[in-house]
This record gives structure tokens, sequence and C-alpha cells, in this order.
């Protein structure tokens, strides 16, 4: 007698098992590999990404493309969350960690196929992964006991990156502004330092350095257009705090001499409040908030200057650079902790006044004026900017570089090969896997710029076992060179992080055997 199957998920609940479930996320890592890895390398192509409200990006960027479109796809949902984490820690390579984990579960699939349980990949892989580290690590070279050297590095590691971006016409003019921005730092982390200006008009090659900081506000009306030696109060504070302006509110009066009472007591205790402001020994105001124009008019007879509205992010930032603290009370100006710049003065960029704080107590404050033809092209530029800063302070931390060009690759495959002629078992065919699917990178590279693939790896596979481990892949003649002559440099823990990252994913999504889906809500009927 048979028994009909028991149900034990909820009604519209639904589950894949075993080879289907396996099947659908190596599917869907996959498919995401595929969509990003045109965007790979100089020759990589951009993406159209156009959201439902009509707002258009045109990027190559991984990380935003990826994060910018809608997946139903749990193993692709990996992908996209492994090139967020490399955006974050180190700022560049999000598409090249997508390509690789979808390369390392393309292998995994024809190994599962051939009846090779997923653990004894997984093995094999932990394996290579370790061999491709080491290698990695021995190809290293440290230039930071040679400031010239490393300087050096950091140009050609900016570059590298700046190479597939759409900057890539003018790389020498931003690597050099990104370097010289990074190095300001003396070894800081903090980003926040450098302020990224977008102003439309010129070309990208009128983009600039400035030292100091610029606010994008103006001065107050008929107040001072320049400052020095200037004592900052930065606040967050509303100046119209005591007007009576509560929705709906009535004041009933028995004469119009009453009204005109109550107007006098606000305007009171608005100058008191000014007073209090005055009384911290400053000559320039600046707000979060609005100031209005009577406290406007009481600090331009004071000679105060007053910038009014300037955005959270930017009150921040200046308070960060100027060594000022952002105050809401004024009761206690012993406690308050002024801001000081040399120079406070407004400057035209293109059509736009703006105001530059110059001589920061933060000496390592510095802006970066992005031109361009469209906000769409400043936009991708400073999404640019941003992966090569990023990547430039994670090698003034982490000196050590490695060579780009998919010789890094090429080298670690070399080393994971070797690796597979000495392992025994099946755990061998997984390691070989890795390394046909590391060699698939500098392929990759080769596609993109429409050269010969399979001629071009195949030579520089050759050139690694004759001992050229230097030789990658010269896109613009469409040959093999040595990267170190070309100045193809790229940050070690940038690389380090892709294969990692890549194999962990890869090694997430093998384990999968079931997926569950949980029924679709149900909306409750009125």
């Amino acid at each position: 007698m048979s028994l009909a199957p028991v149900q034990i998920f909820q009604d519209q609940a639904t589950e894949e098992r075993a080879e289907n479930a396996r099947l659908s996320s190596f599917v869907g890592a996959i498919a995401v590999g595929d969509l990003v890895k045109t965007t790979l390398g100089p020759k990589g192509m951009d993406k159209i990404l156009q959201s439902s409200n009509g707002d258009i990006v045109v990027t190559n960027d991984g990380a935003t493309i990826l994060k910018s479109i809608a997946l139903d796809n749990p193993a692709a949902k990996v992908l996209v969350n492994i090139s967020k984490v490399q955006d974050d820690e180190v700022g560049d390579g999000t598409t090249s960690v997508c390509v690789l984990a979808s390369e390392l579960l393309k292998e995994a699939e024809k190994l599962v196929n051939a009846k090779i349980h997923p653990q004894t990949i997984i093995e094999g892989y932990r394996l290579a992964t370790e061999a491709a580290r080491k290698a990695l690590e021995g190809s290293a070279v440290d230039n930071k006991s040679n400031p010239d050297q490393f300087r050096r590095d950091l140009v050609n590691i900016a570059n590298t990156t700046l190479s597939s971006k759409v900057l890539s016409a003018d790389k020498e003019h931003f690597s050099e502004l990104a370097v010289s921005a990074v190095l300001r730092l003396r070894g800081s982390t903090n980003l926040e330092h450098i302020q990224i200006i977008k102003k439309a008009g010129g070309r990208l090659s009128d983009s600039y350095l400035d030292e100091g900081f610029i606010l994008d506000k103006r001065i107050g009306v008929n107040q001072p257009k320049r400052m020095e030696k200037a004592k900052i109060l930065i606040a967050n504070t509303p100046m119209d705090t005591d007007k009576i302006k509560i929705f709906g509110a009535r004041v009933k009066v028995d004469a119009t001499g009453k009204l005109a009472e109550l107007e006098r007591a606000e305007r009171d205790k608005m100058k008191a409040k000014v007073d209090k402001i005055r009384g911290h020994g400053i000559n320039c105001f600046v707000n979060r908030q609005l100031i209005y124009n009577w406290p406007e008019q009481l600090f331009a007879d004071a000679g105060v200057m007053a910038i009014e509205h300037a955005d959270f992010e930017g009150v921040e930032r200046l308070a960060l650079v100027t060594g000022g603290e952002i105050a809401s009370t004024f009761d206690h100006p012993d406690l308050v902790k002024l801001g000081h710049c040399d120079l406070i003065e407004e400057i035209m960029i293109g059509e736009d006044k703006l105001i530059k704080f110059s001589g920061c107590a933060a000496g390592e404050a510095c802006t970066i004026v992005l031109r361009g033809a469209t906000s769409q092209m400043l936009d991708e530029a400073e999404r640019s900017l941003h992966d090569a800063l990023s990547v430039l302070t994670q090698t003034v931390k982490e000196t050590r570089t490695v060579l780009g060009g998919g010789c890094s690759e090429t080298l670690m495959a070399k080393a994971v090969d070797e690796l597979a002629a000495i392992t025994p078992g099946k755990q061998a065919m997984a390691v070989e896997a890795f390394a046909r699917a590391l060699r698939m990178i500098p392929t990759i590279l080769a596609d993109n710029g429409g050269y010969d693939s399979s001629d071009l790896v195949s030579r520089l596979r050759a050139a690694h076992y004759e001992g050229k481990s230097a030789f990658g892949l010269d896109m613009y003649n469409g040959t093999i060179s040595d990267m170190r002559a070309l100045g193809v440099t790229e940050s070690f823990k940038l690389k380090k992080q892709v294969l990692l990252s890549a194999a962990e994913a890869a090694e997430l999504v093998l384990r999968v055997d079931d997926i569950i889906r949980a029924a679709p809500r149900r909306r409750e009927a009125m």
C-alpha cells in the first residue's frame, strides 16, 4: 500500500533538493559572473543602469552594478555580498572577486557532474587556495624603506586601478592627484579628510587638487568675504527657536501694540542668542541650519562671517579638518572647542561661488575638484577616484605590492598546478580545476580587449614555466611582456582579498544541497 507524500511545508512554500538545488545555485552565481566579466580590465565595457524612476547610472564598477540590480537567486546574492565586502575592505577588485568565484563554481559544476562529491572539491580548493596564497606572498615586493620607489609604486597602483575606469584617458593626471592626496594623510586611512567636489563644465583633465577644505556654500549678505586667522564656531542650532511657529498656533491680543511687543520679544531672544555666540570670541560662524535675515544682519554689523545651511556632512568634515567641535548650546564658551584656519575666502569654480578654508588645523585636509561634461560622467569619475584613493590608503598601511595584467593569477595557477601533480586522490582534480579558474582572469582580460585569448594565455603560461615570473598581458599592444617594466602594479592586500573571498564564497555555494523558499506573505483582506 503506497502512502501519499506528507506535506510538511506551509502551502505555497517550495523546496529544491540535491541536484536541483545545486544546479540553481551554480546557475545563479555563474550568471552574476557573466554579467560583470565584460567590465574587467583596461578594455572592459560599461553598463547603463536605469532605475524605475528614470535615474541613469553609467558605470563599470562591479560593486555599483551588483548592488543596483534586484536579484532573486540566493547564490547570486552571495556574490553580491562578497563584492560589497571587497569594496568596503579594499575599495577595488569588486569585479575580479565575482568573476573568480563564478569561474571556481563553473569548474566545480563540471566536477560534480563527473560524480565527485562537493566535500572532496572543497578540500581540493582549500589546498589550492593555500598554495596560491603562498605563491602570491612569495612574489610580493616591499619598497617601504625607499620613499621615492614607494611613491612610484603608489602612482603605478593608481594607474593600474584607473586604467579600467572612465578616467583612463587622463590616468597619469589623476594618479598624481590621488597619490598626493593620500600622502598628505600621513598614514591615516580616514578618507574624510579628502573632500571631493563635482562641478559640471570643462573637461576631466581640468580637475585639480587644492590644499584645504572647500565648502559648497556662500557667505552671508553684506559680510566680510575674506577672513584671516579665522576662529570658527561650528554649530547645529535653530536660530529661530523662540519664534511662534507651531502649526495652527493662535495668539489673542487686545491691541496691535501687544503684537508688536511679541515680535520685539522674539527679536530680543534671537539677539541674545547672537550675543552669546559672539561671546565665544569668534569671527566666523558656520551653522548647519538656517540663520535668517535678522541674525545675519547682526553678525554682519559685528564683522562676523556667517555661513548658513551647510549640509551635515560638510559641517562634520569642517569640524574634523579645522579641529573644532559641533556646538548646539552657547552658555559655556569655555567648554566649546573652536576650529582654526589661516584664511577663509570666496572662490569661483566654473559659474559657482564656493568658500575655501586654507591652512586648516588638520594640515592633511585637501579637496579634489572634479570637472566634466555631464553629471553621470562626474559620478563615475568620483567612484573611480574613490576606488583609487581606497586602494592607495590600504597600500600605505600594507606596503607590499604584486604585479597585475594577469601576471599574479598565472603565477598562482602555476603553483597550484605543481601542487596538483603531487596531490593524491580525487582532490587533485579539484586542485587542477582551481588553477584553470585562476587562468580565466587573464583569458577574460584578453577577450575584453578583442585579442586571441587562447594564444596569449598559452604564451603567458609558457613564459612563466620558463622562469619569466614577471610576465603578464600587455593590453595596449596585444602581447605578453614584463609587467614590472610596464609598471602594472597592484596592491598585495587587494589580490589576497580577491583570492580568499572568492574561494570562501565558492565553498559556501558548493555546500548547498537544499533550497527552501518560504511561502509569500498574503495581503490581509480589508
